[in-house]
């Protein structure tokens, strides 16, 4: 009976080892970076086209290779990093595994150019699908050039699982941010499709920041820094008022890897316990360094999951690092980024020490509760929770609002105010079975929802044309996804145009965003917008509906018109959901005149 068992072609085996190490573009932009950042490089140059999928350039001026190494670097398990297994648990450098190079070249058309310091001449190699095509000597310059051409050109099936240039683009800026953010010293440059996105000079972490994020950082960060006799703990973190309801600015690095850790992310959120707003995550870069004998980095493909030997030590010493930090700095002045602030000395803590929390907690929930909040815990008492109030009536329910115009019996009583507002929050309204409560804000997220919806199926939307454009900044991931989504936001009403390398200038907003918003509105729309991306599996369309109604519409505790109260119950019932938010939240109960006698 002859074999079943074979052994895989090399081509086919590193086809296989690329599904593990190079996911998508920016899978391939990490490897060649950290590549880069070993070799010793102080200057690094990225170039993109086209998302990734036309081409990625990275280009170093660090040690280079002779010809033999940069022959060998192609081999799968090829490495300058270890030399036996023991070496695994003492890593301090960042690529290790020695797959990257060739599952690279085996899913790309693949150029390497290099040379040493001390060579006359460089070596260049061609490669296509895994194999050698071309090998010859090359004048270039000292260091590394690594071009990756039409990427996934060979597996057209898992070519067409990337996504739009928006989202790949997205990508590729998370991978270099997190590269640039860990090596401050060295000077870095990132072009897309010809234009230059970012130029980093060497500096210190602080300016890193700025440089990638934007000056109004400057305003918002306080140092971070504990130290004890295993762990190092240095950075950056956040004021509280400036926390996102999106993630995506927080950033954990250990012994300089970027990891990924929702155990010690919540040790950063009970370090602000009392100081957020709920579901907002602060900024932070915090840097942790310790023996890499205590850490295993290797538990993950893409080695931004470690394990810890001792997970509670970090915990507690990381929490009592940022409590240390919200209490010293107290959120004064701006950092004076003039000066060498990048791990400035903090006076040293007794971590064990209750009092570092009760002070930030002092400090900071100087917060005065709003006078309407008092009136309904008033009306609230145990009593009434304990008493027959019991909103039986669903939504889905049929009732008919009074009017003036059909009783005229009712004419004096509607000028007495049947229909008004509670609190700023909730619209009361007469009907035949009783009372009408209605929730303004999810009302009228329900209405603009619809709205939306309709502009985004081929009804355009209004424009109002702004009698002064509105210049927003973006970071460059948002500025990607703006552009990408620019069919839809012009549907939506809003007219703009690029303006710099990540800016974009408002010249109209949709006529249902109040006048003066336009900029937070927009803003806001791009956070909710990826909130919903994380958590949501919907349409692009659907959600870009629900975020913008859900930042433009109007909130709890803005008053109302008569007219405007008016106006909204008719629209809410006119709309084909009008029980439901787009979350899902409802919109009114029904107090009926059963439920409102046995008050008595």
């Amino acid at each position: 009976m002859p074999s079943i068992i074979q052994l895989l072609p090399d081509a086919i085996a590193n086809q296989i080892a690329a599904g593990e190490v190079v996911q998508r573009p920016s899978s391939a932009l990490k490897e060649l970076l950290e590549n880069a950042v070993d070799a010793g490089a102080t200057h690094i140059k990225v170039i993109i086209k086209e998302a990734g999928k036309s081409l990625i350039q990275v280009i170093d001026n660090g040690s280079g290779m002779n010809e033999t190494d940069a022959r060998m670097s192609l081999e799968r398990h090829a490495t300058s990093k270890i030399r036996k297994a023991e070496d695994l648990f003492s890593l301090t450098t960042m690529g290790f595994r020695g797959e990257a190079i060739a599952s690279i070249a085996a899913v790309s058309q693949f150029e390497l150019k290099t040379k040493m310091d001390e060579q006359e001449l460089g070596t260049s190699i061609e490669v296509s699908a895994s194999e050698i095509t071309n090998q010859q000597p090359v004048s270039c310059a000292k260091g590394t050039s690594i071009s990756v051409r039409n990427l996934f050109y060979n597996i057209p099936a898992r070519r067409n699982f990337l996504k739009s240039n928006g989202v790949e683009t997205r990508h590729l800026v998370d991978e270099f941010q997190r590269i640039a953010l860990a090596n401050p010293s060295i000077e870095f440059e990132f072009y897309q499709n010809d234009l230059e996105t970012y130029n980093l000079p060497a500096g210190k972490l602080s300016q890193r920041i700025v440089g990638l994020f934007g000056q109004h950082y400057k305003e918002q960060l306080a140092t971070c820094n504990e130290e004890t006799d295993s762990i190092s703990i240095k950075g950056y973190i956040g004021k509280p008022e400036f926390a996102k309801k999106s993630r995506g600015e927080q950033f954990f690095f250990v012994n300089n890897r970027f990891i990924k850790s929702s155990y010690l992310h919540h040790a950063i959120l009970n370090a602000y316990q009392g100081l957020l707003q709920q579901d907002t995550h602060p900024f932070y870069v915090l840097f942790i360094e310790m023996d890499p004998a205590r850490i295993d980095v290797n538990v993950h493909p893409t080695k931004t999951e470690i394990k810890f030997d001792d997970e509670r030590t970090v915990y507690g010493v990381l929490l009592a690092a940022i409590r240390q930090a919200l209490g010293t700095h107290n959120f004064g002045p701006a950092i004076d980024f003039d000066s060498n602030v990048n791990f400035a000395q903090l006076q040293a803590m007794n971590i064990g020490q209750p009092s570092n929390k009760d002070t930030a907690y002092t400090q900071f929930r100087n917060i005065e509760k709003d006078p309407n909040l008092k009136n309904w815990e008033s009306l609230y008492t145990e009593e009434i929770k304990q008493s027959k109030l019991n909103f039986t009536t669903s939504p889905s329910e049929s009732f008919t609002v009074e009017s003036a115009l059909n009783d005229s019996d009712n004419k004096e009583a509607t000028s007495l105010g049947i229909k008004f507002q509670l609190h700023n929050q909730y619209i009361f309204s007469q009907v035949k079975s009783g009372v009408l409560l209605i929730d303004q804000e999810a009302a009228h997220e329900r209405i603009l929802f619809e709205k939306y919806q309709a502009f985004l199926q081929g009804t355009k939307g209004q424009t109002q044309q702004l009698l002064f454009p509105i210049n927003v900044e973006l970071n460059p991931a948002d500025h990607a996804l703006v552009l990408d989504m620019r069919t839809e936001l012009t549907s939506l009403g809003f007219a703009f145009e690029e303006f710099g390398q990540s800016s974009v200038v408002i010249n109209g907003a949709p006529l249902t965003v109040v006048a003066g918003q336009e900029k937070t509105v927009f803003e806001g729309l791009i956070d909710q917008f990826k909130i919903n991306k994380s958590s949501l599996t919907i349409s692009t369309k659907e959600n870009l509906s629900r975020a913008l109604a859900k930042r433009s519409c109007i909130k709890a505790g803005q008053v109302l018109l008569q007219e405007e109260i008016n106006a909204m119950i008719d629209e809410l019932f006119g709309c084909e959901v009008p029980n439901f938010a787009p979350d899902g939240r409802s919109t009114y109960f029904v107090l009926d005149l059963n439920q409102i006698k046995d008050f008595f």
